[in-house]
């Protein structure tokens, strides 16, 4: 395996651990991809990036979420 295919492997299997980290590994794909098609517009810097990035960071440090855990709906009024 060539070095630039390794890193694409790995910067999937990433993305992949993000997935779950959310709890959405048992997600529609259409549901997920469009979600990301919406993160896509929102302005990098503005405060809609900067709370996302907030509970992103946030995530990071706390346990994996499951099927049980509250989602993110609560907070969804910033659009």
């Amino acid at each position: 395996m060539t070095a630039e295919r390794k890193e694409e492997a790995r910067e999937k299997f990433l993305l992949g651990g993000i997935v779950v980290k959310a709890g959405l590994s048992k997600a529609d794909r259409a549901f997920l991809l469009g979600g990301l098609l919406v993160l896509a517009t929102v302005i990098p810097g503005s405060s809609e990036h900067r709370w996302l990035r907030h509970i992103g960071e946030e995530a990071f440090k706390a346990p994996s979420l499951d099927s049980s855990s509250p989602r993110v709906e609560e907070n969804a009024g910033w659009r």
